[in-house]
């Protein structure tokens, strides 16, 4: 695996990465920064992006106050219920390691912030 320059080198993105890498499995081609996306660039959705979630919250104490799975994600096979909770969402928006990087830091999922960087 490849990190970015400048990638952050603490104690808590070891243990995002190792998260990461047991959860999603990681490249070992592909350069990874704060911003390359687990949705987009690393494939992850449906369960995959439960289990991840859950994990994070779990190991990392991450309080997700507002985060909404249907905003990053698409569920996996095909659930009525989950169909009509997801209209209205849009298209998709990325997830980035620098976003679960401060979530982790700051141990609250704040939307509107961590979209923001």
């Amino acid at each position: 695996m490849n990190l970015a320059p400048n990638f952050p080198d603490d104690h808590a993105m070891h243990l995002l990465m190792q998260l990461l890498h047991e959860e999603l499995g990681l490249p070992e081609r592909k350069t990874i920064s704060l911003s390359t996306s687990i949705n987009f660039d690393l494939g992850c959705d449906g369960s995959d992006a439960r289990h991840l979630m859950e994990a994070l919250e779990e190991q990392f104490a991450i309080d997700f106050v507002d985060y909404d799975a249907y905003r990053y994600f698409q569920p996996e096979g095909y659930d009525m219920l989950l169909k009509r909770r997801a209209k209205g969402r849009g298209e998709k928006h990325p997830l980035t390691i620098g976003m679960l990087y401060q979530a982790i830091k700051a141990q609250r999922w704040d939307t509107q912030a961590l979209e923001s960087l």
